[in-house]
C-alpha cells in the first residue's frame, strides 16, 4: 500500500510546514509507530521555532538529516541534535517540550534543516511510566553491501534490531527503526522480520521498493510475512526509512499531542496542560518562551481505534 504524503503547517510562530504519512485514513500504525512527519530539506531563514507544548502516552524520536535543532524539557533536558543523531522522549504520564532549530551563525554548517519526527505508541501497561529523555550519539552504523567502487549502501539502526546489529535506545515494545542510505543506480536485498509489518519512508533521492516507486515523503506499506525487500535508487543517491514492528495490538486514542485509550485520558491530560498543572507539566525556560494551548474538544465522545 502506497501511502501518498499531505502538507500540514504546524503550530509554530514560523509557519513550518511538513509532509505527513502517519496516521492515515487507511493506515494508523505500523506496529507501535504511529506518527511519521518529514520536513525539509529546506534552506534556514527564520528557522524552526516550536514553543513550550505536552505529550502524553508517547515517545517521540527526533531524526536529523541536515541542520541543528536545540531540544528542552520540563524534565530539564536540554539537548542540540545534529546529523546522525537522535533524540528520543519518553513522554509516558506526561511532558512538554520545546524545539528551535539553530541557524549558520549559530551553528556552523546548518544552512539547511531536513528531519523527521516520528512517535511510538506506548502499550497499556506502560503508558504511565515515569517521562524520560535520551540522546544517542553513536547509534550502529554499518555497510549493508559492497561494490568495485566501495560501499554501496550503509544502514544506521535507530531503535531494534537489524542485520544483527542494535540500537540501545529504549523501547516498548517490539520494533525497528533504521536510516537507508543506497547509492545511484544501485539495487540492494534487505532482510525482513516476517513478524512485522513494515514501511518504508523516502526521505531523499528516488527508490523503489520490490519495485513500487515511491514519492519523497511517501511511504510504502508491507503486511507481515515478507521476509525480504528489494530496494533500487535511481540516478540519485537516495535516504529512506525502514519502520517496522509487530501489530500493536491495542486500540488507542490519539488527539492533538495525546495518546490515551479513553475520552477522560484526553481530557485529563488537556485539562492539566492547560492549568499548567506542574505535578504533570512543569514549567521550563528556553528562548522561545509563552507555550501553545491545547484546542478545545469537538462536541462528542472521543473514541478508540
Amino acid at each position: 500500500m502506497l501511502i501518498e504524503p499531505r502538507s500540514i503547517k504546524l503550530t509554530t510562530r514560523t509557519g513550518v510546514e511538513v509532509r505527513r504519512t502517519l496516521p492515515h485514513r487507511d493506515l494508523k500504525m505500523i506496529g507501535a509507530w504511529c506518527f511519521v512527519d518529514h520536513f525539509g530539506p529546506t534552506k534556514q531563514t527564520d528557522g524552526m521555532v516550536v514553543a513550550a507544548h505536552p505529550h502524553t502516552g508517547l515517545q517521540t524520536a527526533t531524526w536529523l538529516i541536515e541542520g541543528a535543532i536545540e531540544h528542552r524539557d520540563s524534565i530539564g533536558s536540554v539537548q542540540l541534535i545534529k546529523p546522525g543523531q537522535l533524540n528520543l522522549m519518553t513522554a509516558g504520564r506526561g511532558i512538554a517540550h520545546s524545539e528551535i532549530s539553530l541557524t549558520s551563525s549559530q551553528v556552523p554548517g546548518t544552512e539547511v534543516l531536513h528531519a523527521v519526527q516520528l512517535w511510538i505508541a506506548l502499550p497499556k501497561d506502560s503508558i504511565d511510566t515515569v517521562p524520560e529523555f535520551e540522546h544517542q550519539d553513536s547509534l550502529p552504523r554499518f555497510t549493508i553491501a559492497d561494490g568495485p567502487a566501495g560501499s554501496i549502501a550503509t544502514a544506521t539502526v535507530l531503535a531494534g534490531e537489524f542485520m544483527g546489529h542494535v540500537a540501545q535506545t529504549k523501547t516498548f515494545s517490539p520494533l525497528i527503526g533504521v536510516e537507508i542510505r543506497v547509492r545511484a543506480g544501485q539495487t540492494i536485498e534487505i532482510p525482513l522480520n516476517p513478524a512485522f509489518e513494515h514501511g518504508f519512508m523516502l526521505a531523499q533521492g528516488q527508490i523503489t521498493v520490490n519495485n513500487t516507486d515511491i514519492p519523497v515523503s511517501g511511504l510504502n506499506y508491507l503486511e507481515k510475512g515478507p521476509d525480504s525487500a528489494t530496494l533500487t535508487a535511481g540516478d540519485q543517491d537516495s535516504i529512506i526509512l525502514l519502520l517496522g514492528g509487530q501489530p500493536f495490538g491495542e486500540k488507542i486514542l490519539m488527539w492533538w499531542n495525546f495518546i490515551g485509550r479513553t475520552h477522560q485520558d484526553i481530557a485529563k491530560a488537556r485539562s492539566d496542560w492547560n492549568a499548567a498543572d506542574p505535578s504533570r507539566f512543569p514549567g521550563f525556560e528556553d528562548s522561545i518562551g509563552g507555550r501553545i494551548p491545547a484546542p478545545d474538544l469537538p462536541n462528542v465522545t472521543l473514541q478508540s481505534r
